[in-house]
């Protein structure tokens, strides 16, 4: 008797479908992506390949198709069947991060080994360990449940060891946009852990401490730090890529130009189908349009944190806050850099920059979320 209840709460976990508002919020967020991607990149594609819908077309092949995909497969997966994966998803992220030093594999573009070539097919490792690491990492914490995330020996230690070979490998691409993302997710989901706060605050503090380094050790993480500061310095140098970011936001003002009016695409901002797309959503749809889309980010958000705390295991509680959290981060981030909250970071905009590594895991960690919610349902 017992075991047919089991099978019958089995098959019934297998029927219900994901939180409905989730899957609402990743579906509008992903359609207006692609619009406001479609108008930022026009210029830029056909001034390069002579298609204005070349990046729009690469997006939606080898990152909308295959990562509606996969976010499928991970949303019908029990996500408690992924917990077994835990070390070899640290592997991989490892070797991930080793592969852009491989000569033959890696690929240097202006002095940053991010990306690893393979033929036809080239991907950035750095946005596949967001979701690898995470995993890891909420696995390991649930195997610490009881009290030993809270101790030096079995908690502190071991999660500093692991998450300083991420950063090290991150640092020496370098990459430092993902490594702030990475950590603070990581760092964030050992805070829920019950890591102290003390902790929490010390480990965050140490983070900031070395993100000053870094920037004192290179001159071009000086230069973008002084730029941040001083944007109005140098504004056909150094600052040029912050001054035109401003210079789209406030022709934008509170109604925008109109959808495919934006004058800063064309050829006069850096970055526009990657870093740098708010800027130009922002000129075309205005103030109120983007209140909303950030509205949109947060309530996707709260829904991973929702989900995570209404978690029946500890291991769908880690692993949605640090989704959660990684999406939060990387939004912030690359919307802060654009308005002048923080220094330019190199991270893209979740669910409009262009990028098929990014949008891949992306999809992914979204899938896993959808799948913690099934289980709740």
């Amino acid at each position: 008797m017992t075991e047919s209840i089991r099978n019958f709460v089995d098959l019934m976990r297998k029927l219900c479908p994901p939180d409905k508002v989730l899957i609402w919020l990743i579906a509008g967020l992903t359609v207006f992506g692609l619009v406001m991607l479609t108008s930022a990149s026009g210029p830029l594609g056909y001034q390069k390949f002579g298609d204005s819908l070349y990046f729009l077309k690469n997006q939606l092949t080898k990152g909308l198709l295959p990562g509606t995909v996969l976010f499928a497969l991970f949303t019908i997966i029990d996500y408690r069947k992924l917990r077994k994966l835990a070390m070899p998803a640290l592997i991989i992220s490892i070797l991930l991060l080793i592969l852009v030093f491989i000569p033959g594999l890696g690929v240097t573009i202006g002095g940053s080994s991010r990306w690893v070539n393979l033929g036809p097919f080239g991907f950035q490792p750095s946005e596949l360990v967001k979701v690898t690491f995470l995993l890891y990492v909420a696995a390991w914490l649930a195997s610490r449940s009881g009290g030993d995330a809270k101790t030096v020996e079995r908690g502190l230690v071991p999660f500093l060891s692991i998450l300083g070979v991420v950063m090290f490998l991150l640092v020496v691409q370098p990459n430092t946009g993902s490594m702030i993302v990475i950590a603070g997710s990581a760092l964030l989901t050992y805070f829920i852990a019950g890591a102290p706060f003390v902790w929490f605050m010390g480990l965050g503090a140490a983070g900031v401490g070395l993100v000053a380094i870094l920037i004192k050790l290179t001159p071009y993480r000086a230069a973008r730090f002084m730029t941040f500061l001083h944007p109005e310095l140098d504004p056909q140098g150094i600052g040029y890529h912050i001054n035109q970011a401003f210079l789209a936001i406030g022709s934008g003002g509170l109604f925008g130009l109109g959808y495919g009016h934006s004058r800063q695409k064309y050829l006069y901002l850096p970055e526009v189908a990657g870093d740098s797309v708010f800027a130009v959503m922002a000129e075309e749809m205005g103030f109120f349009i983007m209140l909303l889309f950030i509205v949109a980010l947060g309530a996707l958000v709260w829904k991973c944190f929702s989900i995570a705390r209404n978690s029946s295991d500890e291991f769908g509680t880690f692993l949605a806050t640090g989704i959660g959290g990684w999406i939060a981060l990387q939004s912030f981030f690359n919307i802060g850099s654009m308005i002048g909250l923080v220094p330019m970071t190199g991270v893209t905009l979740p669910f409009v920059s262009y990028g098929s590594s990014a949008f891949i895991a992306l999809c992914v960690g979204c899938g896993m979320v959808a799948s913690i919610s099934r289980q709740q349902r």
